[in-house]
């Protein structure tokens, strides 16, 4: 057996339970009165120093696999790694602190597209009060960029674990643009300069929830995912957390008009299957979310309910209330 049979998220359960079975050795961290509170598994881990809560993260992407210089420029590039480790303190409710990058290179590669590189990071990272301390620099046959990140809750964390039959399941906004604006940095597509900016900037430059992040954390809102891999995966991953399925309303799925008028035929496609949106997926009771929601974005969305059944099933409604097919999964790196 391999990493292709097992898939991504089988090896990460996999390597988890390993790292759960055998770690060991003296806990440095309770002499000083930190406490674990969560472990792997989650957007981040997170523990407690006195009044605060502490998050970290990390997020590498590689060349050929994540991106190539064909639909994304150094610029852009850095923006979106600054962003997906963003995202995770956002869906955990927190702020991001202090961020570690890491660098594969090839010797080839030139100091102009690096001066890019950390332009977008900075730029991501100014815009929402990170500060870059260091990090590594290696030699690689492909170029790889990963960034560690920390952050801070000082209120009530985020948790895909934390999902109960009843709740409702609603989305800070529009979902399925970043796929959209990929396919068009892809193939040309016939529309106006105006709807394909719109769609190209959703994918290249993607706005974490932070300050949604926040609202949900102080409004008591328990369980949430950003969606980094696509609707109906993600919401499979908070749902096996918490022990539940769901159901989701197809035609609630919030999608931009933009989306709509460029792929007529593809647009739920991207809405459910596609990634990189960075909104944040989160449940809750239903006086909760009726309470939450007018807070957040016009594009915020009630589109479902976390309902009992075998845990990680969500079922996908059509308008009549009958079950629908979706898009086959969403980004496994060994699917």
């Amino acid at each position: 057996m391999n990493v292709r049979d097992v898939g991504e998220f089988g090896l990460i359960r996999r390597l988890i339970q390993k790292v759960q079975e055998r770690r060991g050795g003296p806990d440095n961290a309770s002499p000083s009165g930190i406490r674990l509170l969560v472990d792997a598994g989650d957007d981040t881990a997170a523990w407690r120093v006195g009044d605060v809560i502490e998050l970290f993260t990390t997020d590498t992407v590689v060349e050929g696999v994540h991106f190539t210089e064909e639909t994304v420029s150094w610029l852009d590039l850095g923006w979106k790694i600054m962003a997906a480790n963003v995202s995770d303190i956002a869906a955990m409710g927190g702020v991001p602190l202090y961020a570690l990058v890491t660098l594969g290179l090839p010797p080839e590669t030139g100091l102009s597209s690096l001066d890019d590189l950390y332009e977008g990071i900075l730029a991501l990272g100014n815009d929402y009060g990170v500060r870059i301390l260091g990090g590594d620099v290696v030699r690689s046959p492909v170029t790889f960029v990963t960034i560690s990140l920390t952050g801070l809750n000082d209120g009530a964390l985020l948790m895909r674990s934390a999902a109960r039959p009843g709740d409702r399941l609603a989305v800070t906004g529009y979902l399925g643009s970043s796929a959209g604006g990929l396919e068009l940095l892809k193939h040309a597509c016939k529309t106006s300069e105006e709807v394909a900016e719109c769609l190209r900037q959703a994918h290249r430059r993607p706005r974490p929830c932070v300050n949604q992040g926040r609202i949900l954390s102080r409004e008591d809102v328990k369980a949430a995912i950003d969606v980094s891999d696509g609707l109906l995966d993600d919401l499979g991953k908070l749902c096996e957390a918490s022990g539940v399925a769901a159901r989701v309303e197809r035609d609630a799925v919030p999608i931009h008009p933009a989306l709509k008028e460029v792929f007529p035929q593809k647009y739920l496609e991207f809405a459910l299957g596609g990634g990189e949106d960075y909104q944040l997926l989160f449940a809750a009771a239903p006086s909760v979310i009726e309470r939450v929601v007018p807070m957040l974005t016009p594009s915020a969305t009630v589109i479902g309910d976390v309902v009992e059944g075998p845990p990680g099933k969500v079922t996908l409604l059509g308008p009549g209330g009958e079950e629908v097919p979706g898009p086959q999964g969403g980004w496994d790196h060994f699917g």
